[in-house]
């Protein structure tokens, strides 16, 4: 009986392998990349996690604001979480590091990696110094390094190192999720879908639109209360979101 139970449950203990309807695909150098990268970062790496539910009504506006300019490119919501990111990194720049053995290495620039799915797997091109730059001009480089991405046209340089990243799965509903670290950046903010709830104002029952980003951080370079600190100042700028296109001198 147990034999029959396990074979059952397992196809492949019992049955002719070719009678499952299945197909292999061969693994693109990218896919095998990314699976050797993020086993080794799971096992390696101690990862914690901090959630934070910003309230994103004002950043909407905000967009709405910035795409009234039929002029300048189309900005969105990932772009002002890109931006956001950036300045939280420089305003706490004790979070903008990563972890070497002998080490802990600080870095003078804010560099911001985007998650990009391509049919040969994801891929995280970077955009540079993204604290000093308009959202608009951000949203450009951005999708110009997207379309190239899934073109499998990026450079090294362009997709290797960066301070930080942002994997957003908003768009497709996805309310939250957390995400695995890319060694050696020291954080990661998986942003969710904004989603109409209420919530309490001055003792009065409203609606919002809250967003949730989980990050996950590497706790080996970051402590529970930097991670807290590089929080509260992402939370803080996504919903006071004017600060987000005053640039940096």
């Amino acid at each position: 009986m147990s034999g029959d139970i396990a074979a059952a449950g397992h196809p492949e203990a019992g049955a002719d392998a070719g009678s499952l309807g299945y197909r292999d695909v061969a693994h693109s150098s990218v896919r095998r990349m990314i699976a050797r990268r993020l086993t080794e970062a799971k096992q390696t790496v101690p990862h914690f996690y901090v959630v934070a539910r910003c309230e994103i009504d004002g950043l909407l506006d905000l967009r709405r604001r910035l795409n009234d300019d039929r002029s300048a490119a189309k900005v969105s919501v990932n772009d002002l979480v890109v931006r956001a990111v950036a300045l939280a990194l420089r305003q706490v720049p004790e979070a903008n590091v990563s972890f070497d053995e002998t080490a802990l290495r600080y870095y003078d620039a804010v560099d911001v990696a985007v998650a990009v799915a391509t049919p040969r797997g994801l891929i995280t091109p970077i955009l540079r110094h993204a604290d000093t730059r308009d959202p608009r001009d951000l949203a450009v480089e951005m999708r110009e390094l997207a379309d190239r991405a899934k073109a499998g046209r990026l450079k090294p340089h362009e997709y290797m190192g960066g301070s930080a990243s942002v994997s957003n799965l908003g768009m497709f509903g996805v309310e939250e999720f957390s995400a695995i670290l890319n060694p050696p950046q020291s954080c990661i903010f998986a942003v969710g879908a904004g989603v109409e709830q209420p919530v309490v104002r001055n003792g009065a029952l409203v609606a919002a639109t809250v967003m949730t980003t989980t990050i996950s951080f590497d706790h080996r370079a970051i402590d529970g209360d930097l991670a807290a600190r590089l929080v509260a100042a992402y939370k803080t700028l996504l919903e006071d979101p004017d600060s987000l296109v005053t640039l940096r001198r």
